[in-house]
């Protein structure tokens, strides 16, 4: 999975990037310091790999990964190649799901490219400048699309693209558009648009509103209010925060969250997040070689979900046996899980769940 990191100039943006893939990009208080896109490779966290490790004296964990991409601040007219302009736009097209951090706190000390606080403007910045880079894309496709004879999949493309571009010329996003059937939803995706993308708000936060999550912050509820009606995610985070908690060893860091008065680092926000808007979940395998997290879709039969392993896995795919993580802890080892009658074969149509631990059989 890879997450893109967008906002405008001096929102925290490098700062969020530094703390979640303790990557060391440089953060300072003018626009533009981000020029090529940053990029880090960051664990999930999962607290399982490690106590099935133990239970089969792995010689290797390896976690679930996802891939952050800084990319630099955006300002007005950037598809117009204000600023640094469509070199970052290309960026984005790359990612899988954007996450946007807006700023949600003042401080005279910290610039804002527009002089004050105002979120849902700054959101707004952000989706023109997408939707303006998206319309040079329809309207490339479209005059591509107008030459030649047309077929019948041709004119279904050309319908789309004109209601599409009359979508975004009103200010809306793609990922709003109403959409008539399977074949349009495969059209669409394949003009690879900013505007399709998944969002999930980072709301950026000083330390005294992260107790309440942000409740008693206006503009915090006015990006909740906005994603709301977007179908978008939304977590509250402070970046400096993040990025003092990056520095700190894992008990170090229960006691820092404890003496903040919260759960979870916004990592985990994020991640829990991001799982949940693009509709993730993790099944694992385990034995005396590794233990590893595989990251599927939500809905994935098992042949598909032993191709995230190999190829051949899928193609000879025979069965999978399979055990919850719960009962195969509970029983303390895979043996004693079967003589319980815990572990099940399943075939070809059986749906992974969330926390399956999978051996699959197949012919190579």
């Amino acid at each position: 999975m890879k997450l893109g990191i967008v906002g405008l100039p001096n929102v925290g943006k490098s700062t969020l990037f530094n703390s979640l893939t303790k990557a060391g990009a440089e953060a300072a208080n003018y626009p533009f310091c981000t020029i090529d896109p940053n990029v880090g490779v960051v664990a999930v966290p999962d607290k399982r790999i490690k106590v099935l490790s133990d239970l089969y004296q792995s010689e290797k964990q390896v976690p679930a990964a996802i891939e952050f991409v800084d990319i630099a601040g955006l300002v007005k007219g950037a598809s117009k190649g204000e600023g640094l302009g469509n070199q970052f736009l290309s960026h984005i097209r790359e990612v899988d799901a954007i996450v946007h951090v807006v700023r949600c706190f003042e401080d005279t000390n910290i610039i804002h490219v527009d002089g004050n606080i105002q979120p849902l403007r700054d959101i707004e910045t952000i989706n023109f400048e997408l939707i303006f880079s998206d319309l040079e894309i329809i309207e490339r496709r479209m005059a591509k699309s107008g030459k030649g004879m047309k077929s019948e999949a041709m004119l279904k493309e050309i319908n789309l693209l004109e209601r599409l571009k009359k979508h975004l010329e009103d200010g809306k996003l793609a990922r709003s558009l109403e959409l008539l059937d399977e074949d349009e939803q495969d059209i669409l995706s394949s003009f690879n648009l900013l505007t399709s993308k998944p969002v999930i708000f980072a709301a950026n936060v000083k330390e005294d509103d992260l107790a309440d999550d942000g409740k008693s912050n206006a503009f915090v509820l006015q990006v909740r209010e906005h994603a709301k009606e977007q179908g978008a995610e939304v977590f509250v985070v402070c970046a400096q925060i993040e990025q003092e908690i990056a520095e700190l060893d894992d008990e170090e860091r229960k006691m820092f969250l404890d003496d903040l008065g919260i759960e979870e680092s916004g990592l985990e926000k994020l991640i829990r997040a991001s799982y949940h808007l693009l509709g993730l979940m993790s099944y694992l395998t385990a034995g005396p070689k590794e233990v590893r997290a595989w990251t599927i879709r939500i809905g994935t039969k098992a042949p598909q979900a032993a191709g995230k392993i190999h190829t051949d896995f899928e193609k000879g795919f025979i069965r999978a046996e399979v055990v919850s993580y719960d009962n195969l802890i509970d029983c303390g080892s895979f043996n004693a899980a079967k003589e319980k009658g815990l572990v099940r074969s399943e075939g070809k149509e059986y749906v992974v769940q969330e926390g399956d631990i999978l051996l699959f059989r197949f012919n190579v």
